[in-house]
């Protein structure tokens, strides 16, 4: 039977900046409204990374079923490992996703927004057809696509809407690099496992793409949000607080541009995580006071 650390290890806390920070965007958004309500932003964030840790426990069952979690580069994973059965994971997965239904149905009721029950449901499909099913959309090149809308335009705009509950540009805006951000934690997690996923026929982006083209990718997720910051600045100046982050890219950028592979790239996935969460923080509140 895992243990608790185990089933933390399973979370994969490494990839929980993509659920927080855009959470805390949108809310940084919502008071630069004026608008913002703290029990509603919690919520939020309880939607946010049920929603994450759901779809990591999703992928540890789909992956050690199939049997493509045997040898592996990066952290270990519950089922793969034999530390958890697959049903025992799978039951931790429906749960994470039945805590965020939960709590995105309070915050439907608050805000009358019965739409909203069509976006939850779709974040909650989408989260276990990422690696379930007999064709899993991660597998054929659409993960990136898919992190950058969920963890970027609808995380974000989602989280403005049932604090300000309008839809407003600047929740648009904030989004696109947020998801780029999220982008960046996939594509570096799956540059790493290109070696392992190629014969276990794991058709993802990084896979399609190749190394070298996976590793511009990369870069590109990394750079391109500071390039939207500073689109940002003559509306809302103080969003440049969000440059002070730019030194924590540095080392990624250099690890992945000098051709770090394998456990190598674990350290660079850590180092993106931190990134991004800084990022977050710094454009939530440059929000705010702008």
């Amino acid at each position: 039977m895992a243990t608790p650390a185990q089933w933390l290890a399973g979370a994969r806390p490494r990839t929980l900046p993509a659920a927080v920070v855009p959470v805390a965007v949108g809310t940084g958004v919502a008071a630069a409204a004026g608008g913002w309500v703290w029990w509603r932003a919690l919520l939020a964030l309880v939607v946010a990374l049920a929603l994450q840790i759901g779809v990591n426990y999703a992928n540890d069952h789909s992956d050690g079923v199939k049997g493509t979690d045997t040898d592996r580069v990066g952290p270990m994973r519950l089922v793969g490992s034999g530390a958890a059965t697959a049903s025992q994971v799978l039951k931790a997965a429906f749960g994470c996703f039945l805590a965020a239904a939960v709590a995105g149905l309070v915050l439907v009721i608050a805000t009358r927004a019965w739409w909203l029950l069509a976006v939850g449901a779709l974040c909650i499909l989408a989260a276990w057809f990422y690696t379930g099913g007999s064709r899993p959309y991660g597998y054929r090149a659409l993960g990136e696509l898919s992190v950058f809308v969920f963890f970027g335009l609808v995380a974000v705009a989602g989280t403005t809407y049932v604090q300000v509950e309008h839809l407003s540009w600047l929740a648009v805006v904030a989004s696109m690099p947020v998801g780029l951000l999220a982008c960046a934690l996939l594509v570096v997690n799956n540059l790493r496992d290109i070696i392992t996923d190629t014969p276990a026929g794991k058709r993802t982006l990084a896979v399609l793409l190749g190394d070298q083209r996976t590793r511009a990718l990369y870069i590109a997720c990394l750079l391109l949000p500071y390039g939207v910051i500073l689109g940002l600045t003559p509306v809302a100046p103080f969003t440049a607080l969000v440059l002070l982050s730019g030194f924590l890219a540095i080392a990624p950028v250099k690890a992945v541009r000098e051709g770090a592979i394998g456990p190598a790239l674990i350290a660079t996935l850590q180092q993106t995580g931190r990134l991004q969460l800084a990022f977050g923080l710094l454009f939530t509140l440059g929000l705010a006071l702008s």
